[in-house]
């Protein structure tokens, strides 16, 4: 929100305070008349314009629409219409992230983040896309934006949402634009910036040369770990999931002393779209019939990404009826509002599921200016002229902005749109960044970002197959069209077959891993081809009968293509493969409830015998003896959780914080467990050593402060008796809307955002919800939904996600799912007619 707005309404609340009374009886009246104004009509017949018949849509007892029509055209136009009834303004301001156009709707402050996001082209490539469209993915995409428009026609400010009537008390002119194809295409791109994969790394490795040697800098990025479960140990069908071979090692390529603040402009596109690292990603495990109480395979997947109010999915239920070739779609799970089709669920005969793969899919790539012609970059011995583009960025409320994009070879060049970035001479780090990354920087130089997104895909092409597919080879068929961003794509179906297939693009480099920014005037570290799809890992049907995904390494240690070194480290997939090993004989759905809800903390498991080993005193003994008894379970309830998160956070600081800048302290996910995992052996670790005293620490001494030290601030924060220590009560839900939510003016916040709520669960655990220690240990990503799909009756299966289906503050629908989503709880993801119709609360017509 920009400082205008926000002083303005800053300015409007004290005006309403002094008024006192009157004041408050205005602010209610104005809530009391356009709150339920956007509450949409769920019941009774819509006319609406362009229909080819009437299409019938039936809301279950949590809001969810299941949508009944006889043609694809008016399938896809309900959807858009129906997710525009719920969640417009989600929609509305997604897309104009998509587009770079954040600043038409909220004013001059965003306009650094609009000419990174233009820098970026998501809407040029959004409209390639789009251009050869064909087929049913070009239906899906027009006749989704006829039904958003359809209901868009004649409604404006409050009756499409609460937040425009605040917007308009600034930007009163703001008027939504028809919704068009191109805008659920960009919404792609966010995603695939959101689940990036190692660019932040690449990014950080660089800058620690600077302080760090090299030896330093790969023990803070250490090898994936070769005790933790892979994915896919061997390729093909009916294989023996067995450990693979040693770890082939890690090349260091090349870094620059540019990027000291580059994360600056990322942490701006971090706030809307959610936080991103290693320890981000999300599980899912498929379970063969072999091995359930049904004999039919169980699938479970939850995608973690950032905590947001409303719910980043939208749940919907897609049918023909009657089905017929023409209109054969029938399809049921989660979508993105804004997006056509259910990109997770099940049909009527496979379930699917995702989580990111995060594959290495972008470079930097250091261009040599040339000093005498700053429009020119070098190549391979000759002076390129860079390709430009013209951007003019509207601003609400005040002047357009006008900016030239630069473009190399290898991309964008982003450093022109970095504030941190911008072409300045080399700083007086230069030297010592030579002597460590092995590269002579040139005198005038930029940085143009290779990635596979910005080249035009087909993932609607993807969506529509794994929508319609009846087997595991049209699954593959439709995961061969899915590009970016690149995901572990989990498969069951009703045949009793599972599966797992890898797809993407992912580059095929001449020299280098990726791992550092690197020279691109000689061409030596260039992308030279993908890896072919045929040639990605997949298995169908192991002899296990579990396939688990958990962002954790895909293929062996001696797989030929490189895809990338930055895994999360294995944490989560070993605690799903030790519940799917140690599980009953005949495994169940309140099984996988329970693996779902799982809070096991393997860095507990780690770290608390280390401690256990150390002389304690006083009070300290008795404290220990907390965490000595403790299940390892996060659960809410939990005093032992709530100490030894504490404790992880003091143990962090003391022994990372005085070697690290500022702003790469440790966020203590599974990259972090492994970092202590293998430093811990050596008492007198360069780490253990406190520089800010004259003394050389070891490691029990640093344990032991840590323990000190987290003792006194749990006794701080939840009193001197451990029987009132509670994680739940430290470790809190607060779901803000992006925008408005994040205003900084209470009134404001408080119509759209709630929270704070007890929660389970933690980093890098099966329950992953996500805490930063720098900012305490507040939740900043979770699972976003649980799905539990049972392939022998498809209507026994269950879902939920975070708040509720409903965008709309105080709607029924607004936050009826959080209680259940925090304590591990489901609703019926109703398939059969019969139950949806039985279990409706609303029934809605819309007729041509």
């Amino acid at each position: 929100m920009s400082k205008k707005l926000r002083n303005f309404l800053i300015g409007l609340i004290i005006i309403l305070l002094i008024l006192g009374v009157g004041g408050n009886l205005f602010y209610k009246n104005w809530l009391k008349n356009n709150v339920p104004r956007s509450f949409p009509q769920v019941d009774g017949k819509i006319t609406i314009e362009g229909l080819d018949a009437p299409v019938e849509v039936y809301r279950d007892e949590m809001g969810i629409p299941h949508i009944y029509a006889s043609t694809l055209h008016d399938l896809f136009m309900a959807q858009g219409y129906v997710q525009a009834q719920d969640r417009f303004w989600q929609m509305d301001s997604w897309r104009h992230i998509g587009s770079g156009t954040l600043s038409e709707m909220f004013g001059d402050a965003q306009v650094e983040t609009d000419a990174f996001l233009r820098t970026l082209g998501w809407k040029q490539t959004a409209e390639a896309e789009y251009a050869s469209a064909v087929g049913n993915e070009k239906l899906m995409l027009d006749a989704y934006a006829e039904g958003v428009n359809a209901y868009l026609d004649g409604r404006s400010g409050t009756e499409l949402s609460l937040e425009y009537g605040v917007l308009a008390l600034l930007n009163a002119d703001y008027v939504p634009e028809p919704w068009t194809p191109v805008n659920s295409l960009t919404w792609g791109k966010a995603m695939a910036w959101d689940l990036r994969g190692n660019m932040g790394s690449e990014i950080q490795r660089a800058i620690l040369l600077k302080t760090l040697s090299p030896k330093l800098v790969e023990e803070l990025y250490p090898p994936y770990p070769a005790d933790h479960p892979v994915i896919v140990p061997e390729i093909g069908e009916n294989v023996a999931l067995t450990e693979s071979a040693s770890f082939t090692g890690i090349e260091n390529t090349a870094a620059t002393s540019m990027l000291e603040k580059v994360n600056t402009n990322f942490a701006l596109l971090d706030g809307l779209l959610g936080p991103t690292g290693a320890g981000i990603g999300s599980n899912s495990w498929a379970v063969a019939g072999s091995r359930t109480t049904t004999g039919m395979p169980i699938l479970a997947n939850d995608p973690h990404l950032g905590i947001q109010m409303p719910s980043i999915w939208h749940q919907i239920d897609l049918r023909c009826m009657p089905l017929s070739e023409e209109c054969p779609y029938e399809s049921t799970g989660f979508s993105f509002p804004g997006v056509p089709g259910v990109v997770i669920g099940h049909n009527a005969n496979i379930a699917w599921g995702f989580t990111n793969t995060g594959p290495d899919v972008m470079d930097l790539f250091i261009e040599k200016v040339n000093p005498d012609n700053p429009d020119q970059y070098e190549y391979q011995g000759e002076w390129v002229d860079f390709e430009t583009r013209t951007e003019i960025i509207n601003v609400g409320g005040g002047d357009p902005v006008e900016i030239t994009v630069r473009s190399t070879g290898h991309g964008p060049v982003i450093s022109d749109t970095y504030g941190p970035l911008k072409d300045t001479d080399i700083d007086e780090d230069e030297e010592a960044f030579k002597d460590k990354a092995g590269v002579d920087l040139p005198e005038n130089y930029v940085i143009a970002l290779g990635w596979t997104a910005l080249e035009p895909g087909s993932v609607f092409e993807a969506i529509w197959g794994f929508n319609n597919a009846e087997n595991w080879e049209e699954f593959r068929q439709a995961a061969s069209k899915f590009h970016v961003p690149a995901q572990n794509l989990l498969y069951a179906d009703v045949e009793g077959n599972i599966g797992y297939q890898m797809p993407g693009t992912i580059p095929v480099r001449k020299n280098g891993d990726g791992r550092y920014p690197i020279p691109g005037w000689t061409g030596e570290y260039d992308w030279i081809d993908t890896i072919p799809f045929e040639e990605l890992p997949y298995v169908l049907n192991p002899q296990s009968g579990f396939i688990a995904t958990a962002n954790n390494r895909v293929p062996s240690f001696d797989y030929e293509h490189f895809i990338t070194d930055d895994w999360a480290y294995g944490y989560r997939a070993q605690a799903i493969v030790e519940m799917l090993e140690d599980a009953p004989e005949k495994m169940d759905i309140a099984y996988m409830q329970k693996m779902q809800g799982d809070g096991k903390n393997l860095n507990a498991q780690t770290l608390i015998p280390l401690l256990g080993q150390i002389a304690l005193e006083g009070d300290l003994v008795e404290r220990y003896t907390l965490l000595s008894t403790w299940d390892l379970q996060n659960d809410m309830d939990s005093a032992p959780a709530a100490l030894f998160a504490v404790y992880w956070k003091n143990l962090l600081d003391l022994t990372f914080h005085d070697d690290l800048p500022e702003d790469y302290y440790p966020e203590g996910g599974s990259r972090w467990f492994e970092v202590m995992r293998n430093i811990t052996p050596d008492q007198n670790h360069f780490f253990w050593d406190d520089k800010n005293t004259e003394e050389t620490e070891t490691r029990d001494e640093i344990f032991a402060k840590a323990f000190e030290m987290a003792v006194a601030e749990i006794e701080e924060l939840q009193g001197q008796d451990s029987a009132d220590w509670n994680w739940g009560k430290l470790h809190t839900s607060t779901f803000e809307n992006s925008t408005l939510g994040q205003s900084g003016v209470v009134l404001i916040e408080n119509l759209f955002n709630r929270g704070p709520y007890p929660t389970a669960g933690g980093q890098s655990l099966v329950n992953a919800t996500g805490w930063d220690p720098i900012d305490g240990y507040i939740v900043d990503w979770l699972p976003s939904m649980r799905m539990i799909i049972d392939l022998s009756d498809l209507d026994n299966s269950l879902t939920v996600h975070t708040t509720g289906e409903s965008g709309h503050a105080d709607h029924q629908h607004y936050t009826d799912m959080v209680d259940l989503w925090r304590n591990i709880e489901y609703y019926p993801m109703y398939w059969e007619q019969d139950s949806i119709i039985g279990y409706s609360e609303a029934h809605l017509t819309l007729v041509p």
